[in-house]
This record gives structure tokens, C-alpha cells and sequence, in this order.
């Protein structure tokens, strides 16, 4: 089975810089951290509010460190302009509404197929990598096949809420998912809420290539720092495997 990739969301450090102001503490040496600490990518959601990072963030991420990466955006024409002006390594397309305090679901690639197709045409022809944040269902990796993106991550909220019956149908869902989505030349990814407790059941599944985990491992930083917050997320990322 090959290895699993890890991307660090680092948003939430630049919500805590954004709470007080200034430039402590800063996403950019989080990035860094990261990267020390075995990540394969950095992902960051550049949201309409500017609630998280910022725009001058984006520049400064990309030259810090040698990671990809991961542009988490809304399908809206300021934010692909954004993401034309930098190119980062990959795009992500996610559902954003102004009054969530996180995103709260997948993006609806098969009800929103007329407005997604021509921004993720033109990620794609800037040599972007798209990828679309999705519930893991077969109606939404089919529409991803149809819009032409290369990659879904598969939203893992509800499973990570789940307990029981309903956390093995969550997980049955998510596998199903990304082997219809791998069956079909689209690479799967992972992510939203998951911890050391409920990390090894998805990263257990074979066809997803990445998970993109964030708001625990900020947290957990908090009491062990964020370097030992991250290699202990990758080792039990590789002990499922």
C-alpha cells in the first residue's frame, strides 16, 4: 500500500495572529514547522472574510517553504483571480458561507456543475490542480468526473461526529467513495475533523493518496508544541497503513 500524504492546515494559527492583530504568531513559520516535521504539503482557505489568512499570506507561503501548496477557495470569480495571480501547486474548491464558523459540508458539484465547470477549466489550463471538496457520494465523484478535476477530497465530517452503526456507515461511505473515485482516474483525498482517535479507519483505506487535517493538530500544538502535534498524526497515519 503506498504511503499516505499529510497536508497541515494552517489557518487557524492565523485566526489566533487575526484575534489580537499583528504578526504573532505567524502561519508562515507554522509552514515551516511543518515541513520539519514530515508534512507533504501545507493547506490554506483564503476565505471572503479574511477570517483566517490573508491575501499577503499566500506569497509568503509559497516562498517558505518547498511544500506544495493546497489554495482551499470558494467558486467565486475574486477568488480565482486570486489563484490565477498565484498559481499555487493546487486549488481547492469548497462550499463557504459567510455565517459558518468552519466549513460545515461538502461542496454540491453536481447541483452547482454550470458554475463550477468554468473556473475549474481555468485553474486547470493555469496548471493548477483542482481538487473538489465533496461528501463522499457516488453523485458528487461522478459530477467531479464530469467537471474534469483531477482530485476530490472527501468531506469526513460526519464521520467524525459519528458513533457506532452510524460511524461504520460513515466510514463505508468514505471508502466507497474514494474507490469509485480511484476506479474512475481521480485521485481521493480526506479531511475535516479528524484526531488521533478517529485517524486510523480512514487512513486505512487504500485508495486515498492524502488526508489535509488542521484544527486538531493546532489545538493539540497548544499542549505539545506543533512539531511532536504532527509527527505523532504521521505515525499513526503509517501504523494504519
Amino acid at each position: 500500500m503506498s504511503r499516505l500524504r499529510l497536508g497541515v492546515n494552517i489557518d487557524h494559527v492565523a485566526t489566533v495572529r487575526n484575534a489580537r492583530g499583528g504578526a504573532h504568531p505567524d502561519p508562515v513559520r507554522a509552514a515551516i514547522v511543518a515541513a520539519e516535521a514530515g508534512a507533504d504539503g501545507i493547506t490554506a482557505h483564503l476565505r471572503e472574510d479574511r477570517r483566517h489568512i490573508g491575501d499577503g499570506d499566500i506569497e509568503r507561503l509559497m516562498a517558505a517553504t518547498p511544500l506544495p501548496l493546497n489554495l482551499e477557495m470558494a467558486a467565486t470569480e475574486e477568488m480565482l483571480g486570486i489563484a490565477l495571480r498565484h498559481r499555487p501547486h493546487a486549488a481547492c474548491i469548497v462550499p463557504e458561507r459567510r455565517e459558518e464558523r468552519t466549513t460545515e459540508g461538502g461542496l454540491d458539484a453536481a447541483g452547482q456543475f454550470a458554475t463550477l465547470a468554468p473556473i475549474v477549466a481555468r485553474l486547470g489550463e493555469a496548471g493548477i490542480r483542482v481538487s473538489l471538496f465533496i461528501e463522499p457520494s457516488a453523485r458528487q465523484v461522478e459530477a467531479a468526473l464530469r467537471l474534469g478535476a483531477p482530485v476530490v477530497e472527501l468531506h469526513t465530517g460526519a464521520y467524525a461526529h459519528a458513533e457506532g452503526e452510524a460511524e461504520a456507515a460513515e466510514l463505508r461511505r468514505i471508502a466507497d467513495a474514494a474507490a469509485l473515485a480511484a476506479r474512475n482516474g481521480i485521485e481521493p483525498h480526506a479531511g475535516h475533523g479528524l484526531t488521533y482517535d478517529n485517524v486510523a479507519p480512514i487512513a486505512a483505506i487504500p485508495q486515498l493518496a492524502e488526508l489535509n487535517i488542521g484544527h486538531f493538530l493546532i489545538g493539540e500544538a497548544i499542549f505539545a508544541g506543533l512539531d511532536p502535534a504532527i509527527r505523532e498524526m504521521r505515525a499513526r497515519m503509517d501504523a494504519a497503513r
